[in-house]
């Protein structure tokens, strides 16, 4: 946890910026695999996190916003659970330890609800949180989303999208985790092993120094598909391994980082020039980082440098910014250029990706590519964001385009079909937003070629 003081100063801030009535924060429960006792690894709701600090199952809690009253509700562990789960701390102690003197069980959160005030809550996500507040507030379930507070939402953003000193030294943390994760599985890479072990190297480090997961591991020969969860291939000479894998640390901080790594002990000639083409354009975006910058335009600078080097390299022919604008750099990168991060690696992404990444005027493309851009709003003094352009050759969507003729006096179709099986290229850092530039969260992780080649040699 932080500072008792810390948890306090921010919900005095929500109650400012909310002005009237009750504010709701939902903990989340546990979440059965398979049978009521066997469950997921549990994880406490952002939201909670970030104003009352304590990761327990079966937690709500209100404030209101007009008496300043601030309650936990929740129920105190049973000698059936402590015989289990062993001694506990009481919820009460817990609370005080966040600034809050009041718990209550929960069969008692109902009844407040039942006040004649405006109830303020967020998107929920937990299909039991759903029915909760259906049965608690009487709002159909297909009406939640839209009778969520956007006044509570646009307040949490406005808050968290600006991580503070002590959040930055837990996401520098969580990179390091990330570090070991990587810095292991370059090691580790090689032909005739298959792609399972070396996830299960890679969570074993997240283990090992203290964090877990932050998602489920992307490591891949198969780099084409932007997320691919599928560990079962034997990694064979001459391929590429996309290592999409990040760790979360003991306060629940996320990193996020990605590497491309040589199934063999170097790179081929190919592979560096599309690796090296990758590489230049997340460090240009990366230079280009700064207040007051919409992140929609270093997507666009990334994206141009994109389409600068498949024209020198053949793939491609004519106007850059003809191209850029019509958008046919989707067939390479069809995401876009990075996300925010914090205590969500797409941070706050349940309050919706249009209040966190975008703002009124600044609409969303429907163009392959940028209709994906999480984050395209001017980036700020505080906010830490991901950087991860790629380059990938996906059979499906070439075949598709050239079936459709699509930007057929643009691209070179005969040169793209020796390319189906190469895979595709990610690199990813995160960045925090400074007052002059930005800084790069962690210690340095290998990704020149030199880098990754010296390590795996």
């Amino acid at each position: 946890m932080f500072s008792t003081q810390t948890y306090i100063e921010r919900r005095n801030a929500l109650k400012r910026s909310v002005g009237n009535g009750l504010i709701l924060i939902m903990g989340n429960e546990e979440a059965p695999m398979n049978y009521h006792d066997n469950t997921y690894r549990y994880r406490q709701d952002s939201n909670f996190l970030y104003y009352f600090g304590i990761s327990l199952s079966n937690l709500a809690a209100i404030i209101d916003v007009d008496s300043g009253e601030e309650i936990i509700f929740g129920d105190e562990f049973s000698m059936d659970d402590i015989i289990w789960v062993g001694p506990q701390p009481t919820l009460a102690d817990q609370a005080r330890k966040v600034g809050v003197y009041r718990t209550e069980p929960y069969s008692k959160l109902a009844d407040k609800l039942t006040k004649s005030k405006k109830v303020h809550f967020t998107p929920p996500y937990r299909y039991e949180n759903k029915f909760k507040l259906c049965e608690w507030l009487n709002i159909p379930v297909n009406k939640l989303k839209e009778r969520a507070s956007v006044d509570l939402i646009k307040s949490i953003i406005a808050q968290r999208a600006y991580k503070s000193a002590e959040e930055i030294v837990q996401m520098e943390e969580a990179v390091n985790i990330c570090r070991e994760m990587h810095i292991a599985a370059m090691r580790e890479t090689k032909a005739g092993r298959k792609e399972y072990e070396i996830a299960a190297i890679i969570h074993g480090k997240a283990l090992e120094f203290g964090g877990e997961l932050a998602y489920p591991i992307i490591f891949s020969i198969n780099g084409q598909t932007l997320h691919n969860h599928y560990h079962g291939n034997i990694m064979v000479e001459g391929k590429l391994a996309l290592n999409d894998s990040g760790a979360e640390n003991s306060m629940f901080y996320a990193g996020d980082i990605t590497r491309t790594i040589p199934v063999s002990k170097k790179f081929t000639e190919r592979q560096k020039e599309i690796y090296n083409l990758v590489l230049k354009m997340q460090l240009a975006a990366i230079d280009a980082l700064k207040p007051n910058i919409q992140y929609k335009e270093v997507h666009l600078i990334a994206n141009r440098i994109l389409l600068e080097g498949l024209t020198d390299l053949g793939f491609i022919k004519g106007d850059i910014e003809e191209m850029l604008n019509e958008g046919l750099q989707g067939l390479f990168m069809p995401h876009g250029l990075g996300h925010a991060i914090g205590l969500d690696v797409h941070d706050m992404e349940d309050l919706g990706e249009n209040y966190v990444g975008y703002r009124e005027g600044l609409e969303r493309s429907t163009q392959l590519g940028l209709k994906s851009l999480r984050m395209a709003k001017e980036l700020e003094e505080g906010y830490v964001i991901t950087v991860e352009p790629g380059l990938y050759f996906i059979p499906e969507l070439i075949d598709k385009w050239k079936s459709e003729k699509k930007f057929a006096d643009f691209i070179n179709y005969d040169k793209l079909e020796s390319y189906k099986d190469f895979g595709g290229v990610r690199i990813e850092d995160n960045c925090l937003i400074t007052a002059n530039g930005q800084h790069t969260l962690g210690k340095p992780i290998p990704k020149t070629i030199e880098e990754v080649e010296d390590l795996k040699n």
